[in-house]
């Protein structure tokens, strides 16, 4: 009797485990397909391609570069930033000038988080999801977080099978017989991690496959030497560490020392 209450709950738990796998893997699958059919020959805008890249927080120091770069924002090494002309030309730089908010400067930190939670961006970022191309907020990490669920039951059913074969059993009943029924889910979880480490397309963190996979197109075309467009693009694929003009790093990595002051 007490063997049967160990036993079921192993193979519940290996069972319901690796089915949630299964499908997360097949959605998976059956999305990447429709979004390669629905991407085929698109081109991806920079703000798209920031995003893909780095996610919300890319979009924003897209944005304030390509303003400063325009003398329109000016981002100073001290790590503060100052509108210099309040009309913004896109939908993301009156973003940033409405999170620096009415004074016209602000730090360059906080601007750049509450930039990156506006809706111009969370805009952008369910167009990038409906066309296949971003991982969906909270669904991203599925196959993933069902392979740890497998693992979990892997670990359930050797505690659960080490249990049983410590436990006193009838004389009739073999403890390679016990071992053998709790091998069986411990197999079959086995095997579905087996399967998934060489099957299942690990996800990053914002791009699907077919994002990453226009992402990499975006990466081979050839870049102009000193143009502008390629410095963004280049911005947009790598972030602020991309920047070779000291001036700007120095304004995205600024940190205060303790008991710094803003000097007026």
């Amino acid at each position: 009797m007490f063997l049967v209450l160990l036993l079921l709950p192993a193979w519940a738990f290996a069972a319901i485990a690796c089915t949630r796998l299964c499908l997360a893997a097949v959605r998976a699958t059956a999305a990447d397909r429709t979004a390669r059919a629905d991407g085929h020959g698109r081109d991806l805008t920079l703000y798209e391609t920031a995003f893909l890249s780095g996610g919300p927080s890319r979009v924003a120091d897209l944005a304030m570069v390509r303003m400063a770069r325009q003398r329109r924002l000016l981002l100073a090494h001290t790590g503060w930033a100052t509108v210099v002309d309040p009309r913004g030309r896109d939908e993301m730089e009156r973003s940033v000038i409405g999170a620096i908010g009415p004074q016209g400067q602000s730090r360059i930190a906080p601007v750049r988080a509450a930039a990156a939670g506006t809706e111009a961006v969370q805009r952008l970022a369910d167009r990038l999801i409906a066309a296949g191309l971003a991982v969906p907020f909270g669904t991203g990490t599925t196959v993933a977080a069902g392979v740890r669920q497998v693992r979990a039951a892997a670990v359930a059913v050797l505690a659960l099978g080490t249990a049983a074969l410590l436990m006193p059993t009838p004389v009739d009943l073999p403890r390679l017989q016990i071992a053998m029924w709790f091998a069986l889910p411990l197999v079959l979880t086995l095997s579905c991690l087996a399967i998934a480490r060489m099957e299942v397309h690990p996800y990053p963190r914002w791009a699907s496959p077919t994002g990453q996979r226009l992402l990499g197109e975006v990466a081979r075309r050839p870049a102009g030497d000193g143009d502008e467009g390629s410095f963004l693009m280049r911005l947009a694929m790598r972030g602020v560490r991309a920047l070779n003009e000291p001036e700007l790093r120095a304004a995205f990595t600024h940190r205060d020392a303790p008991g710094a002051h803003r000097e007026h």
